[in-house]
């Protein structure tokens, strides 16, 4: 289980890299119980040196708790340290899209205006993914055939906390 969770971990950070979504924290943080405290060791040495493992006290309060969220879910952050989308299971498993779609949008989205984090290099990479995901869309979307041809939007559904 570590070493599948630790791969995929690091095989989507190195794809988003090779995008250019760079400057990107990524942090696990190993469970309270006791079992996963003994596991500690192993989980720190199957992720790689770009992805902080952080080791709860067993004193202090528990980090999933205090983020009211579970052991399993992906907690996802915009540039300010806005919480943007919160994925529990079945949505935070990797072999699925929606962690890297989040990332994505969290990387790309201005909500605010104009920021100070923003730099002209992250607008072209931003534009760029955009351009990528519509060329997939426009790949699935049925083609009219006939005369009675329907256009159909596929949107994105996404939801802030």
């Amino acid at each position: 289980c570590f070493f599948t969770f630790s791969t995929r971990l690091e095989d989507l950070r190195v794809k988003l890299e090779n995008e250019g979504l760079v400057n990107i924290s990524y942090v696990v943080v190993n469970h309270q119980g006791t079992y996963s405290q003994r596991k500690f060791h192993l989980l720190k040495e199957n992720v790689s040196d770009y992805i902080t493992v952080y080791q709860q006290d067993e004193q202090q309060a528990d980090v999933w708790t205090t983020l009211n969220g579970n052991k399993d879910d992906f907690l996802i952050y915009d540039r300010c340290g806005r919480l943007v989308y919160h994925l529990g299971l079945p949505y935070s498993f990797l072999s699925f899209q929606y962690v890297e779609e989040s990332i994505k949008i969290a990387y790309c989205e201005n909500k605010c205006g104009n920021c100070s984090y923003m730099k002209p290099e992250i607008d072209g990479i931003c534009e760029n993914i955009t351009k990528k995901a519509d060329e997939k869309l426009a790949e699935i979307e049925p083609k009219p055939t006939g005369q009675h041809s329907h256009h159909h939007n596929l949107h994105r559904h996404r939801q802030h906390h």
